[in-house]
């Protein structure tokens, strides 16, 4: 006999469909319902996630372990703001970067917009959008340096429409960059209130927030370093232990 013990970090594959193409979106909507069937415990990274398995996997609350992703606390940050919005993250669709590209064409002056990630058809919407309202894109495929783009950003932005956890949420408060986020899925959860949360298909919202957190960024950056002490490896091991033991 064997206990089987599966993480599942969001469910995309169900709630926000096109982040996963072809044989990949496939591919999830059959092993993820077979992992939270067979599996004896199920690791998930919030709260939010545990509340999607729950209501549309109908998965029973006591077989479910909330286990936190954390963050390296870099000792020394050299910031050097150099002005331009960071987005972190697969150039998807639900990561809603068109959003962003919108709310800076209504900004005096742009600021440039980076977006890092790997090449997907959707990139091609957000050069056109971009290209469109006027807006500065620079889209990296492979970043070398991440270390180097968060400690140049002014501002990083998350405005998904979902997200299982929001990792770079952590990594931009551990390095004092100031963060809106938008406030839906886990991303409440993990940014507390050390992000400008903001409806993320509020335009105008959007565009105050990136506003605000670049008129006025060491509050939000001090309050972001606080946060992401929370949320530690160490921590997350041991949590992880402990749904293997209850397991």
């Amino acid at each position: 006999h064997f206990k089987r013990v599966t993480t599942i970090h969001d469910l995309h594959y169900k709630l926000v469909p096109e982040a996963h193409f072809g044989v990949r979106g496939l591919g999830m909507r059959l092993l993820v319902p077979a992992a939270v069937r067979r599996s004896h415990r199920l690791v998930v990274p919030a709260a939010m996630t545990r509340d999607d398995l729950i209501k549309h996997l109908h998965v029973d609350p006591a077989k479910i372990d909330v286990v936190p992703q954390g963050v390296r606390i870099p000792e020394w940050v050299e910031r050097r703001p150099d002005g331009f919005v960071l987005c972190v993250g697969a150039k998807r669709p639900h990561k809603n970067v068109v959003a962003v590209i919108e709310a800076i064409a209504r900004m005096d002056p742009k600021p440039k917009l980076v977006v890092t990630g790997y090449r997907s058809p959707y990139e091609a919407v957000l050069r056109e959008r971009a290209t469109t309202l006027g807006v500065e894109l620079e889209l990296p495929e492979w970043v070398d340096d991440l270390e180097d783009l968060y400690s140049r950003a002014s501002v990083v932005a998350v405005p998904s429409l979902y997200e299982g956890f929001g990792l770079p949420v952590l990594e931009a408060m551990a390095r004092g960059v100031p963060v809106v986020s938008s406030n839906r899925g886990s991303l409440p959860e993990v940014a507390g209130d050390a992000a400008l949360l903001v409806d993320p298909t509020d335009i105008p919202a959007l565009r105050a927030a990136i506003e605000r957190a670049l008129a006025d960024p060491e509050p939000l950056s001090q309050k972001g370093r606080r946060r992401a002490e929370q949320f530690s490896w160490a921590r997350t091991a041991q949590l992880t232990a402990e749904a293997y033991r209850r397991a």
